[in-house]
């Protein structure tokens, strides 16, 4: 009986750990990665700044959905097949131990991403997947006959066959066009976890500033979800930091659509209730009447951004609290809980390239991660309309949807996109 041939085209992190997946689960199959690029595992390379931040320590799949903006609904039952556990485990049965840092990203002990490279390339040479790179393929398409499967003709003339096909190209453009091409529907993809261009004088020469925490709110009637809370950065250009990449990946096709023009709300102080917040100052300007505003702080917020608050209201270096009008004290209550900021562009978050958008979930089975529109196609990784907030979670997504296809691929009688 002639060998299944199952044919895996995408060279990162999900195109990997598919077909490892598949060629150990079924040693009958032949099993083919094609990768366009010289480079394999470029993302994996870069990521978690060289590091590779591998997955989340939150081992609870009904925790670990709440992490995704696009297609936790879908990933609930996947999760409960393979998660983050899962995944700690596979590369510890490969010899490789990872780490848990305070906030929850798993990095390798070697805090190298070359040990993660390193460690699927030797499961892939194990498993006997075969792998090709520098392959242009010009068209795909499915063929009837002899026997159900697909055909790759790539732009050197080269013909190459196979009984299944996974795509997990990520956001590459030629992906979504063999998806349509094989009769799925495309969600427009647009950026996700991105930085905000934020040009305003109260952030002015505070570049490198941290915050910890702040409260972001994007204005948008009807949006009330668009909120986060966590560590802000400051930078040259706006801002940045854990919250602001959570916010702009939940708001991702909000922001797009108003052409990432829109206003900010922050809140420096999200752990004073408004009201304690207003008699502290009452109490400050009482008992510090002869201090200099400037000069004592008396929030938790670094001195510096204070000063660039208390000017933007118009206090000066020499204001004292004697001094300070009701009307002015409502002013810096405003200011420091209620700030608008308006964001006038996304900058790049470089350790993170992202996308929202890809494949329509609907059309596509999570027991096996095959199509429902084509038999034999299968899906995994970024290709797919999921997308996770930063810190490990989109690689975990990419492992789950690839560990399912690779186990379902190998099986000589297919569901064939029947649940």
């Amino acid at each position: 009986m002639q060998s299944l041939r199952v044919v895996v085209i995408g060279g990162g992190a999900a195109g990997f750990f598919g077909a490892i997946t598949c060629a150990e689960a079924y040693p009958h199959a032949q099993v083919t990665l094609l990768e366009a690029g010289h480079q394999l595992l470029s993302k994996v390379r870069i990521s978690g700044g060289g590091r590779c931040n591998v997955t989340h320590a939150c081992f609870d799949p009904a925790g670990l959905v709440q992490n995704y903006p696009r297609g936790g609904k879908a990933l609930r039952g996947a999760f409960s097949r393979f998660q983050a556990k899962d995944t700690v485990a596979w590369f510890e049965s490969c010899g490789v131990k990872l780490k848990t840092e305070p906030d929850g990203r798993m990095f390798p002990v070697t805090d190298d991403s070359a040990t993660i490279v390193d460690c699927l390339m030797k499961a892939a040479a194990a498993a006997g997947v075969k792998i090709r790179t520098g392959l242009s393929i010009g068209s795909i398409s499915r063929i009837a006959s002899p026997q159900p499967g697909f055909e790759m003709r790539l732009k050197s003339g080269e013909i190459i066959t196979g009984d299944r096909l996974l795509l997990a190209t990520g956001s590459n453009p030629m992906g979504y066009r063999w998806a349509r091409e094989l009769g799925h529907e495309i969600q427009p993809p647009v950026p996700s976890l991105f930085t905000f261009n934020v040009p305003d004088p109260r952030l002015e020469s505070l570049a490198g500033v941290s915050v910890e925490p702040v409260r972001l709110r994007l204005s948008v009637p009807g949006k009330a979800n668009l909120e986060q809370t966590g560590p802000l950065l400051i930078t040259h250009w706006g801002l940045s930091g854990p919250a602001i990449l959570k916010l702009s990946a939940w708001g991702a096709r909000v922001l797009h659509d108003c052409r990432y023009q829109m206003p900010l709300l922050i809140n420096w102080l999200p752990h004073y209730n408004p009201e304690v917040l207003r008699q502290q100052l009452v109490a400050v300007r009482s008992q510090l009447s002869h201090r200099a505003i400037a000069t004592s702080c008396p929030v938790s917020i670094p001195k510096r951004l204070w000063q660039q608050l208390i000017t933007a209201i118009g206090i000066g270096g020499d204001d004292r609290w004697a001094g300070l009008s009701n009307k002015m004290l409502n002013q810096l209550i405003q200011e420091l809980t209620q700030g608008s900021y308006l964001i006038e562009g996304k900058g790049v978050f470089k350790e993170e390239f992202v996308t929202c958008g890809g494949v329509n979930l609907q059309e596509v089975n999570f027991k096996t991660m095959e199509s429902r529109c084509c038999p034999g196609l299968y899906f995994a990784g970024e290709i797919l309309d999921i997308d996770g907030v930063t810190g490990g979670f989109n690689f975990q997504s990419a492992w789950t949807t690839a560990w399912i296809a690779g186990q379902a691929m190998g099986k000589l009688l297919p569901q064939s996109g029947q649940d």
